[in-house]
């Protein structure tokens, strides 16, 4: 059977080169079950014409397609859907709702969902005046140049850092430049057994409060704080003790008798972008002497020092081994990488590694290796440099509306960030005030959900610039005047 031309249509937000971009239109077709095995296609001619491209782009793609396997072609009759073509899934006949006979209220050891973490909105980018914070500005990232790199990560020398079971190890390059280049950075000396590559800063914080803490631990942990970090220890079972920050951070002299870890964001609190000064580093120091407790550092943001020369870790100063790092290259480089680390004594990192190992083993070998070279090229350095250049003008625009419109900035990060935590008036309700201003185009975060204590005030919110361009950023703020107003 012969299937039109005018059947098929690119996606208008699809990425890639157009002949991708084509194969792939044509390989979901067959696995959607539209296309079945010895059907006919469209000849090239008549594709280019009705999808407005060249005849060439169309002829490669099915050449492509060819070489794989999806298709076949017949002398004077043209492409076919080839006889080998993957079959679509065969679906059961519809049927009724049933119910379970398992009491499942009873059957669950642990409960894990439920935690207070805020909304985020999968659509985010459709908005024109999205003030949210972690997500990738497309504009800036370096695509050109990861690609090359992923490129160069796929090639025969590397394969068998990719196609070979690590078991509970990581991609050499990356640890060694973590430990040459990255750490030296932040003033940290480390061994290559002394690092742990984890898929992300929350897998980090995850695996640290599995090795520390059992349900007679008590953890010390800032509020407002980072959310994930309040749901893992809430699932640890752990005793928590919430410790209000103020301008400078965590106060030392807070931490309550018999913590065992402190949790601690010293580069930009989350999410009041506050700043732990140095004297109160040295402070936090001998606190966790006196306390016996151990210190796990979120270096979260210090990437995005563009005002000035970002203070030494907190890790650099202690002479204990008490301090445990963590660090991230999803931030700066985009969210979905997933790929952050682990810097702690030997013990620690072994204990750390072997509980990894039997959850995920390791992060995938050729993300790792792209992400070396990436790094190793000297890419990353670039594009942090041109990334603090948007970041620094789009703060000066987002300072300038906000003291236009009267706004209250409640903390600022006084080396940089990406966003400011904000104060409503009193008695705001700021989750309703998001809800309202989504049918203005604009995204907010509400505040409550940072808060590690029952009673999380209503009036804080935050507004990030990472997301939304410099000429967008003044109308978006007038519409949040608009509606506090």
């Amino acid at each position: 059977m012969g299937i039109s031309a005018v059947s098929f249509t690119l996606d208008p937000d699809g990425t890639g080169t157009l002949q991708a971009r084509i194969q792939q239109m044509i390989a979901q077709a067959i696995l959607s079950g539209r296309l079945r095995r010895g059907d006919r296609l469209p000849s090239t001619r008549r594709m280019a014409t009705h999808l407005g491209v060249s005849r060439i782009t169309v002829t490669l793609a099915y050449n492509e397609l060819l070489a794989n396997d999806y298709l076949t072609s017949k002398d004077r009759s043209g492409y076919f859907v080839s006889a080998n073509a993957p079959e679509p899934p065969a679906f059961p006949a519809a049927r009724p709702p049933r119910e379970d006979a398992v009491d499942w209220t009873r059957a669950l050891g642990q409960r894990f969902s439920g935690g207070a973490a805020p909304r985020k909105r999968p659509d985010w980018a459709r908005f024109r005046f999205p003030f949210i914070y972690g997500q990738a500005d497309p504009s800036l990232f370096d695509h050109a140049n990861w690609r090359l790199c992923a490129m160069k990560a796929l090639g025969a020398k590397d394969f068998p850092a990719l196609a070979h079971d690590l078991y509970d190890q990581d991609d050499p390059p990356l640890v060694e430049f973590l430990a040459r280049h990255t750490l030296p950075r932040r003033g940290i000396e480390a061994r290559p057994e002394e690092i742990l590559i984890t898929l992300g800063a929350q897998n980090a914080l995850w695996l640290t409060a599995q090795v520390l803490l059992t349900q007679r631990r008590r953890a010390a942990i800032e509020t407002p704080c980072y959310h994930a970090l309040r749901d893992i220890l809430t699932q640890s079972r752990c005793h928590i003790s919430p410790v209000p920050v103020d301008a400078d951070g965590l106060p030392p002299d807070a931490v309550p008798e018999g913590t065992h870890v402190i949790f601690t964001t010293p580069s930009h609190q989350c999410p009041t972008s506050a700043t732990m000064p140095l004297e109160r580093r040295q402070a936090l120091l001998e606190s966790a002497r006196a306390l016996d407790a151990l210190i796990v550092e979120d270096d979260y943001e210090f990437e995005m020092a563009f005002l000035q020369t970002p203070l030494p870790a907190l890790k650099s100063l202690d002479t204990d081994g008490r301090v445990i790092y963590v660090g991230s290259f999803s931030k700066p480089l985009f969210p979905g990488l997933r790929l952050g680390y682990l810097v702690g004594p030997q013990p620690f990192i072994r204990e750390a590694r072997a509980l990894r190992a039997s959850v995920l083993r390791h992060p995938p070998g050729l993300v790792q290796r792209s992400t070396a070279y990436f790094l190793g090229l000297g890419h990353y350095d670039a594009m942090i440099r041109r990334m603090g250049r948007v970041l620094a003008e789009r703060r000066t625009v987002m300072e300038e509306a906000v003291a236009e419109h009267g706004l209250e900035i409640a903390g600022r990060g006084a080396f940089g960030g990406s966003s400011f935590w904000m104060r409503a008036p009193r008695g705001t309700d700021t989750a309703a005030l998001a809800r309202k201003l989504e049918r203005e185009e604009v995204l907010i975060e509400p505040g409550a959900p940072f808060f590690a204590t029952p009673q999380a005030p209503g009036e804080f919110y935050r507004l990030a610039w990472s997301s939304i361009p410099a000429e967008r950023i003044p109308e978006g703020v007038a519409r949040l005047a608009r509606a506090l107003g």
